[in-house]
């Protein structure tokens, strides 16, 4: 029987179809590669988070799968609610809080340079800490913990640009807050040139 834990991982995920993942990094490579470059991350993401000694759901962005690489046994599958990011993710946390969890973090699934050491750091800053933000290159961030409902942080906020990032941090001035070293997301080919593995699926 699993042991019960009050730790939480929201994992957002998009559901793998040709030409819509990845479409900044299509735009250079093609819908094809792009696709198998962003299910190389998504093993990536399983590879890391099932170890994971906490509870696990994965989100996903159109439809439910019966059978994928997020095995139910280890990850509980729920479908995101709401127009924007910012929706989706304040449904996630509320819905986590209101079942009890005590501290929750959320990481997307196509994040290379993200490793299991992270997450696990996450989790215990959040024992001494209301908050852990991990900064993303792109001025956006990989990873976000906190332990109470925080709404305005999911409002109001300008997605997927290079402002996210220090909106969110200007909430938080206040707060008990700590931050993890920057990683970087693969959005261009330009990203990918560090990563031979990543080129390699390419060739």
């Amino acid at each position: 029987m699993k042991e019960k834990t009050d730790e939480l991982l929201l994992i957002f995920t998009r559901n793998p179809e040709k030409g819509k993942v990845k479409k900044r990094l299509a735009q250079s490579i093609g819908d094809d590669a792009a696709l198998k470059v962003y299910n190389y991350l998504l093993q990536h993401t399983v590879t890391i988070t099932q170890p994971l000694p906490v509870e696990k759901w994965v989100y996903y962005s159109e439809a439910l799968p019966e059978n994928d690489i997020w095995n139910k046994e280890f990850f509980r599958k729920k479908l995101q609610q709401g127009q924007d990011l910012g929706q989706r993710m304040e449904q996630a946390f509320s819905e986590a809080f209101k079942a009890g969890f005590k501290k929750v973090v959320i990481i997307g699934s196509d994040l290379f340079d993200i490793e299991k050491e992270d997450l696990k750091m996450a989790f215990l800053t959040l024992k001494d800490h209301e908050y852990v933000v991990g900064p993303a290159q792109d001025g956006g961030y990989f990873l976000l913990g906190m332990k109470k409902p925080t709404p305005q942080l999911f409002r109001n906020k300008d997605w997927s640009t290079s402002r996210v990032l220090d909106q969110t941090l200007s909430e938080l001035e206040q707060e008990k807050l700590k931050l993890l070293p920057v990683r970087n997301d693969i959005d261009t080919f330009e990203d990918m040139r560090s990563h031979p593995e990543l080129v390699k699926l390419i060739d």
